[in-house]
């Protein structure tokens, strides 16, 4: 009996090893992405696809409004979101963008989405983003992006920030202020307008939605010079934002806000399958130990 109950925990063992081996080998999700701005979207979308390896980058001009909800949620995994000067259908679009994120999509904002939103400088004529605005990770600092330059300062492990040592940006990034429920991965080495951390990089999940926000021009490339204007680990890091997107922005609970806007989203596929080989295991040694008694 003694043998068999061994028997049994040496299978259960095994099978926790191949489990915690195959969970800490799980890839990134392929996701397919959606790329919205009221310019530069063909050039930004062409640029990641051909420099961003595993995922699909398809471009939207969201100029005169948002693609109809159904097709993005039946098209794509995540969405890219920007703009290159405040457009008077961002409420609109902001609306669409914030109700696929509620269906469990995760959004990803970069420069300039900052000067459309309701608290951004007058001189843009900012028009709100609309329900958006209830889901982002950031404000505006009252300036917006500050055209000035930006280095990379503090980050925290994460998978957002793996592999992201150096990020430089001569004037197209920053300008932000963290919600109290985001989570900061990554700060500019320079202070925001009201002297405060300006993140660089943060998210915020509220129920199901998971909104990323990557704060320097992801069209930079269509309107600045690599290693001239902008550098460091540009692509690794928009990388990582679609790789976390790809994966529904799961992680550990390391910086987890403890407030209520913060949810822990359904866990991706490859976890689920090695929970239910875990749940196996330990289902098939309890058989194993009531057959025995008997």
């Amino acid at each position: 009996m003694q043998t068999l109950i061994s028997r049994s925990l040496r299978a259960a063992g095994l099978l926790l090893t191949v489990a915690s081996l195959a969970l800490a080998s799980v890839p990134a999700g392929a996701a397919r992405v959606a790329v919205l701005s009221n310019k530069y979207f063909a050039e930004t979308a062409a640029d990641f696809n051909a420099k961003i390896p595993g995922h699909t980058f398809v471009p939207f001009n969201v100029a005169s409004g948002p693609p109809p909800l159904a097709a993005l949620t039946s098209q794509f995994d995540a969405l890219l979101l920007f703009e290159d000067t405040t457009f008077d259908q961002s409420p609109a679009v902001g609306a669409a963008v914030a109700a696929f994120a509620r269906s469990g999509r995760p959004v990803v904002l970069g420069t300039f989405y900052d000067q459309d939103r309701s608290d951004g400088p007058a001189e843009f004529n900012p028009h709100g983003w609309g329900d958006l605005e209830n889901l982002d990770p950031n404000t505006t600092d009252g300036v917006g992006t500050s055209y000035e330059a930006r280095s990379l300062g503090s980050t925290v492990p994460h998978p957002l920030t793996v592999g992201v040592s150096a990020l430089t940006a001569n004037k197209l990034a920053g300008g932000n202020q963290a919600k109290p429920s985001s989570i900061v991965v990554a700060t500019w080495a320079q202070k925001n307008a009201k002297g405060n951390p300006d993140p660089a990089v943060a998210y915020r999940i509220t129920g199901t939605a998971c909104v990323i926000h990557i704060a320097i021009a992801p069209d930079y490339p269509a309107v600045g010079v690599l290693n001239t204007d902008f550098g460091g680990d540009y692509y690794r890091l928009w990388r990582n934002a679609f790789d976390f997107a790809g994966n529904h922005c799961i992680t550990g609970t390391t910086n987890v806000p403890a407030n209520d806007a913060f949810a822990i989203p359904a866990a991706s596929a490859p976890a689920l399958a090695v929970a239910a080989l875990l749940l196996a295991a330990f289902g098939a040694l309890r058989l194993r130990r009531r057959t025995l008694r008997r």
